[in-house]
């Protein structure tokens, strides 16, 4: 979209037969959803994308904010999450008497951190001396190095459940609040201060928006139109072979498959060095999904769009998933609600329930065929022991289950890891694979596999980054990157 809209001749390749990857839809007969990503946070950032294309958002997505935007089920008591600070203020205080005052402290100080940290989710590293850029070093101070997600929130609030309520974001990235940098306070910290929004027809409207102005643009999308490698010569990349054996020259080359995958198939012939498969196995990657979409044929009008149901014992769940590699009988659960806000998802009177439940990665060795039904029952159990959903299996009419095997077997995902490289200290900035490909020339990457790394929103910032260094390259203008203020605020 950004590139066709500044005059380059784009044309893009889809191996399915529609677009979105982890963000397309899934339809089962009149039942539809989302396949990845269900919560739109920073959503000025794609207001900022449609205004570099001189497009308003509003005329391609309905975007709806959620008050509450989620509820939080643990195993002693329920809470609301609001965006507005006194709803959010009262019922902190109404689940934890005297720990309200935390909440204002939060928002004040994390306000600091993310208005230094923000700048740093713009730009590129391709340097080892953009470790010295104004934006980097003004943001020094805040990076909280040495401590956790949890250790920072830990600083707020006392009660156990409450960190919790403020770090299972963590998810978002395929870790544990534990291991998550503390930087990553930036992320409970927008949705509190900027709020959560769904889009109508779901998150998959994205992409599909974006094809829509792109192709307005002149681009061309291929799909059901699979790459079978990139074209190297002299250490360049100089186009593509599709799997029907064509061959078609490009003079810059732009990777958003998963890079694991991209990495272990598209270079099969060529010095990859640090990024073969074996070396790539050896980098740290977040966790996998088990993920349940269920057409069911009644509705639930009362529950919430969003759902966490916390597992009994939290930190022992998320350690099974994370270092033990284990399947855990105690579950941690995401359950979506869409059809009460989006009638569309199902036939009226129905529901359309998404629901995920975090899942080793596939170096755990799990056999899924043979673990899918128990973890499947499991899930549902908990949702009728533990939530107002009851028992959801007499109303199932349609039914698809996506295992972390799938993921990597159907979804072109490395090692099912569904949330790409990790976000420790090691994979972060320049130590990520970088978005102007540090092995070929005239090749770039966007995605969560580069900087800024996974999320709805950082990787919209990759892209807008990988398309402005090739506008630098061909000495195209391109919008400067505005500062948070400005963008925010309006």
């Amino acid at each position: 979209m950004l590139l066709a809209h500044k005059g380059f001749s784009v044309d893009v390749f889809e191996k399915a037969p529609t677009i979105g990857g982890r963000s397309a839809e899934v339809v089962l007969d009149d039942y539809r959803f989302d396949l990845g990503p269900t919560f739109l946070m920073m959503k000025f950032v794609l207001d900022e994308l449609f205004s570099n294309v001189d497009r308003s958002l509003s005329d391609y997505l309905d975007c709806r904010p959620l008050d509450p935007m989620y509820r939080l089920q643990f195993p002693a008591k329920s809470m609301l999450v609001h965006s507005d600070p006194d709803k959010m203020h009262a019922e902190i205080e109404r689940c934890f008497p005297g720990e309200g005052a935390g909440l204002r402290r939060f928002l004040k100080r994390e306000e600091v951190r993310f208005r230094k940290l923000y700048p740093c989710l713009q730009h590129a590293y391709g340097s080892v001396t953009d470790f010295l850029s104004p934006a980097l070093l003004a943001a020094a101070p805040h990076i909280a190095v040495g401590r956790s997600l949890y250790d920072v929130l830990s600083g707020y609030f006392k009660a156990e459940e409450l960190r919790l309520a403020f770090t299972f974001q963590s998810k978002y990235l395929g870790m544990t609040p534990w291991d998550c940098p503390g930087l990553f306070a930036m992320i409970p910290y927008t949705e509190h201060a900027h709020g959560i929004y769904h889009v109508m027809g779901g998150l998959n409207r994205i992409p599909a928006a974006f094809a829509k102005v792109a192709q307005e643009e002149g681009a061309r999308i291929h799909t059901s139109c699979a790459v079978a490698r990139v074209l190297v010569k002299n250490g360049n990349t100089t186009g593509v072979e599709l799997e029907n054996g064509e061959q078609l020259a490009f003079d810059e080359v732009v990777i958003n498959a998963d890079f694991g995958h991209a990495m272990s198939t598209l270079f099969k012939h060529e010095a990859l060095g640090k990024y073969k498969a074996a070396s790539l196995r050896e980098r740290d990657y977040s966790c996998s999904t088990f993920m349940l979409y269920l057409g069911l044929d009644r509705a639930y009008p009362d529950i919430e769009h969003h759902m966490i149901v916390f597992a009994e014992d939290y930190r022992k769940c998320l350690n099974d998933i994370a270092q033990h590699k284990i399947v855990s009988e105690d579950l941690s659960i995401y359950v979506r609600n869409a059809a009460p806000l989006d009638p569309g998802c199902a036939p009226q009177g129905h529901s359309a329930i998404y629901i995920l439940a975090p899942a080793p990665n596939n170096t755990s060795g799990i056999d899924w065929e043979q673990h899918k039904a128990a973890y499947r029952d499991r899930i549902l159990d908990i949702l009728q022991e533990r939530t107002p959903y009851g028992d959801l299996r007499p109303h199932i009419q349609r039914e698809l289950i996506i295992t972390p095997s799938d993921w990597e077997k159907k979804m072109s995902v490395f090692l099912g890891a569904t949330f790409n490289m990790g976000h420790g200290w090691n994979q972060m900035l320049y130590l990520r694979p970088h978005n102007k490909f540090e092995m070929f020339g005239n090749t770039y990457l966007v995605g969560g596999g580069t900087h800024p790394g996974s999320g709805l929103p950082t990787i919209f910032e990759s892209a807008r980054i990988s398309s402005n260094l090739i506008c630098d390259k061909y000495g195209v203008p391109h919008p400067a990157s505005r500062a948070f203020d400005e963008i925010a605020l309006t």
